[in-house]
């Protein structure tokens, strides 16, 4: 990649969201799993449904201030792609990148096919070619740009939420004149206790029912599309939706249905206990906002998508040929290829839902369970990080164990689901690293071809640029020095590093770290140290900032988001979004 081609990379600018836009957009794929949470919940758990689900909200009431800590630190594009990168390697990160990648993948999948089968209940309809129609409608709309589609996903939002109140309401009303069902359910939860430890009942159906939060970690992978101040509200709205609306929803469905109906309807639930609460009317209102709302969750997954890989393009953990932006600011090759990729799973696994679920499962709360990490390996790695908001370390804790544990528990419950999940995320990781770690393929690709100087050219013409990018490190301390250049050697392609020190107001100190400067980079390469980067040293009459930030990338060409500098402490007088992107690396 040229110095050229990555200048011209700058983010588009556009209007951020709102809190309402950004609440709708993760909303819709939160809430979206109203319609089939329950019951998977109950099929699992039986009565203890509600009370599992209750405590996944308290779950995610932790991983409320696990996220919030780290993307108001780091906000950024990228969710725990981002959290990682900041905090750990490259490599890592990535690993968090595919996982997320495909999460979205599942999940633009899985809404969508399930959104045509909810209207495959009242109209006669090829299940499969719709679904394409759908995931390509939903293509286009992103495409068209992320403020259009947030007003279709404002739309969609509130008419689920006047929905699913009305449920509540009507279940309700309709509990208190018929309380018998949830007696008959719980005798036959009682029986399964007979079969099965109350432990074990607990723990898979805890597992199971953690799928109800999926979509938590969207609002993390478009935070630069919204305004200051707003992702923080985004957390809190999906929070009290869940806590909500699931619980009272399985306990709802427990008393209009037996144990054994719910698990064999659980796919299209809603439906078929709107029907007994409200009659066939309602029953259509369910099944239309059903299908509207798992398109919504589409769109979601789309936007996420779109604002992760664009992250990781512009770190070259992936292709930076994904970086094209069109006049709305949306990432149409990004679309495009995603929206390829979600049609041939479709296509491969023949539409069923179960090879799906495997992805799913794990890999969401993989995903969820490395942003708890990357939360503690931030704080032990970037202890003095500034940061507007603190998470107990505990909880932090309590929050990645959780998740944890419900991964295990996707895991005994089907084993299928390991094997379906490495089908598809072995190659993609094998890919990404691959990718990552190209500049070797090329060094040894010409060392094989140097018999052949016909070959060797061609290799070296097509490959010209590969190893030729170009860094910036900041340094202030010169005992940073060496774990800065490790990082560059270990997590990137380029071979060029410029290290810049600033000048402060104390004339004393800087000409004694500048001497140090001086007396160490010369020396590296003599001694064997980092002889394959080509080192430059500059000094800048700048104080370090974001003016300092500004000045190096134009003055020697390098985007942001290869300017790499140390922690950023709490008596700066500037926070990390104010330095436009950039890289903490030690």
């Amino acid at each position: 990649m040229t110095e050229e081609k990555a200048k011209s990379t700058k983010p588009h600018e556009h209007t951020r969201l709102g809190e309402v836009a950004s609440t709708a957009i993760c909303g819709n794929d939160i809430l979206s799993s109203v319609l089939y949470v329950s019951g998977i919940a109950i099929g699992v758990a039986g009565v203890f449904a509600p009370l599992i689900l209750l405590v996944i909200g308290l779950v995610l009431l932790l991983y409320k201030g696990v996220y919030r800590e780290v993307v108001e630190s780091l906000p950024v594009n990228g969710g725990a792609y981002n959290a990682l990168l900041n905090g750990t390697s490259k490599k890592v990160a990535a690993t968090a990148g595919v996982l997320t990648i495909l999460s979205y993948v599942a999940t633009c999948v899985i809404s969508g096919k399930t959104a045509v089968e909810y209207v495959h209940t009242l109209i006669d309809l090829p299940v499969i070619p719709v679904t394409i129609v759908v995931l390509g409608i939903f293509a286009a709309l992103v495409i068209s740009g992320v403020k259009d589609s947030a007003k279709v996903a404002m739309g969609i939002f509130f008419l689920h939420l006047i929905t699913l109140v009305s449920f509540v309401v009507l279940g309700v009303w309709y509990l208190l004149h018929n309380p018998t069902q949830f007696q008959l359910n719980w005798a036959s939860t009682q029986d399964l206790m007979n079969v099965q430890p109350l432990g074990m009942i607990i723990f898979l159906g805890f597992s199971a029912s953690l799928l109800g939060v999926s979509g938590f970690e969207s609002s993390a992978n478009f935070v630069e599309e919204q305004q200051p101040g707003v992702f923080k509200k985004t957390l809190r709205n999906m929070t009290i939706g869940v806590v909500l609306f699931n619980p009272l929803v399985a306990l709802i469905c427990l008393g209009l249905s037996t144990t054994t109906q719910i698990h064999q309807f659980a796919d299209f639930l809603l439906a078929d206990e709107a029907k007994i609460v409200g009659g066939n009317i309602f029953q259509y209102i369910v099944v239309v906002d059903a299908f509207l709302v798992l398109c919504g969750a589409v769109l979601t997954g789309f936007i996420g998508v779109s604002g992760l890989i664009q992250r990781m393009a512009l770190d070259e953990a992936l292709p930076l040929w994904f970086f094209k932006v069109n006049k709305k600011g949306s990432y149409p090759r990004i679309i495009l290829v995603f929206f390829i990729f979600c049609v041939s799973i479709l296509i491969m696994t023949g539409g069923k839902l179960s090879s799906l679920g495997g992805v799913y499962a794990i890999s969401f709360l993989a995903v969820m369970s490395m942003f708890g990490l990357g939360n503690v390996i931030l704080k032990v790695t970037r202890p003095d990080l500034k940061r507007q908001y603190k998470f107990p370390i505990i909880f932090v804790l309590l929050a990645f164990l959780a998740t944890f544990l419900g991964l295990i528990g996707n895991i005994v419950l089907d084993v299928q689901n390991l094997i379906y999940f490495g089908i598809y995320f072995l190659p993609a990781i094998a890919f990404v690293r691959l990718y990552m770690a190209r500049d070797y393929l090329i060094i040894a690709m010409e060392r094989i071809s140097k018999r052949s100087p016909l070959l060797n050219k061609i290799i070296r013409v097509i490959f010209k640029d590969f190893t030729k990018g170009k860094y910036i490190a900041f340094i202030h301390r010169p005992d940073r020095l060496y774990s800065v250049l490790k990082y560059i050697d270990n997590n990137e392609t380029g071979r060029n590093a410029i290290i810049v020190h600033c000048k402060d107001t104390d004339d004393e100190i800087n000409d004694a770290v500048w001497k140090e400067l001086n007396e160490a980079v010369p020396l590296l390469p003599k001694v064997g140290v980092f002889q394959h980067l080509k080192l430059e040293l500059q000094q800048i009459d700048q104080k370090f900032g974001a003016d300092a930030i500004n000045y190096a990338s134009k003055k020697f060409g390098i985007p942001k988001n290869r300017i790499f500098i140390g922690t950023i402490h709490g008596h700066h007088n500037f926070a990390y979004e104010d330095l436009g992107g950039v890289r903490i690396v030690v």
